[in-house]
């Protein structure tokens, strides 16, 4: 068993030339409204997880304290997903954010023991570790109206991330890693645009490997003993727009539609090239009164090869998708969010409940009035 989790985490401690899939964890999304919009939330998150999505949106809080929390379980509760954050006002043209995230799978049997110094089995000798990943993300957020002039800045913000992730493989291995995310948030009537540009100063990873704990395993299986390296994480891209719609006065409808641009080779997605490869999500949201609201996603576009077991017989290449799917409720201050989400598809039931909440305190009049004073003057244009 400890084998097979080391030599699943390898390859990761030599991905500085091979990048793809690196800090993947920060790619599975946050908040059950946006996993249920199948992560289609660049331009439309306007909330404490905005921090994450784009931080350009924290703009759009209208309170001065706002905390959002949320944990999953993931392939039949292996995989332990965390997240809580908590933004603040710094004035009405302003915010700031702090976002913590965990995955972890804990406690992975250590077997390198299991057999005593008279090759018995002892079971007391079986020790257990966990492997985790930790993202600590600051956020900050401003509008630059005042630099564009009124007709085209009043709704244009801008935001950035400065993220410390900290990665740790038992007593086996461990990293440290730095990077920066950029992101504007542009509003126009009912239409809202937002660009994330993530690891844009390509983060790094700064393996250090416990080579001493790791050396009669690897001279066993006449593996090669892996030295501390750095992996790198590529930037990539998400372009997103969304459009509220009123169907009557109670009922409201959001669409949206990201495209996320990779730039680390071909991947298994709609759109790949030997320099960039790139996927859609798209997301609906219906509301009621801006009480109760149901959504609906679909991403994770892959192409899947069929080989049949019959001689002769040619493989088959099809399409598949992933849909998502989840209710909302907003009870004053509270929101409660649940999402049934489909994460690694390796179960019969493959289906994950991820519940969230968000949480606010103190309205910000001045906030409220500036994002109501936007929506007047564009519809008076």
């Amino acid at each position: 068993m400890l084998i097979t989790s080391l030599l699943v985490i390898s390859p990761n401690l030599y991905s500085q030339s091979t990048p793809k899939y690196s800090n993947e964890f920060l790619a599975i999304g946050v908040g059950a409204r946006a996993l249920a919009m199948s992560n289609a939330m660049t331009s439309v998150a306007d909330d404490a997880t905005a921090g994450y999505w784009n931080p350009a949106a924290l703009t759009d809080i209208e309170y001065r304290h706002q905390f959002s929390a949320q944990h999953a379980a993931y392939f039949g509760g292996i995989a332990n997903y965390d997240y809580i954050s908590y933004a603040t006002a710094v004035d009405t043209d302003s915010h700031i954010a702090f976002s913590l995230i965990r995955l972890g799978i804990d406690d992975i049997p250590d077997t390198r023991f299991l057999f005593d110094d008279n090759g018995r089995l002892n079971y007391d000798n079986i020790d257990f570790f966990s492997a985790q990943d930790y993202a600590l993300i600051i956020s900050y957020a401003r509008s630059v109206g005042l630099i564009f002039g009124k007709p085209f800045g009043r709704g244009l913000t801008i935001g950035g991330n400065a993220k410390v992730i900290r990665r740790k493989v038992g007593d086996f291995a461990d990293a440290w890693g730095f990077g920066i995310d950029v992101a504007v948030k542009y509003r126009y009537y009912d239409w809202n645009f937002g660009v994330m540009l993530r690891d844009i100063s390509t983060t790094f990873n700064s393996w250090s490997i416990n080579q001493a704990n790791l050396a009669a395993v690897f001279n066993q299986t006449n593996n090669a003993l892996p030295g501390n390296s750095l992996e790198l994480t590529l930037p990539r891209m998400i372009v997103g727009a969304s459009r509220s719609f009123e169907i009557n006065d109670k009922i409201g409808v959001l669409g949206s539609a990201d495209l996320v641009f990779t730039f680390d080779g071909r991947r298994n997605v709609l759109v790949r090239t030997g320099l960039v490869s790139f996927e859609p999500q798209l997301g609906f949201e219906f509301d009621y009164e801006h009480q109760f609201f149901f959504r609906l996603g679909i991403g994770n576009f892959q192409r899947i090869k069929e080989f049949s077991r019959q001689e002769g017989a040619s493989e088959q290449t099809f399409w598949t998708f992933q849909p998502n799917m989840g209710v909302g409720f907003k009870l004053e201050d509270l929101v409660i969010d649940y999402a049934l989400t489909d994460i690694g598809n390796v179960a019969e039931s493959p289906y994950s409940h991820v519940f969230s909440l968000s949480y606010s305190l103190e309205a910000l009049p001045g906030m409220y009035a500036r994002n109501k004073r936007r929506e007047k003057d564009e519809k008076d244009k």
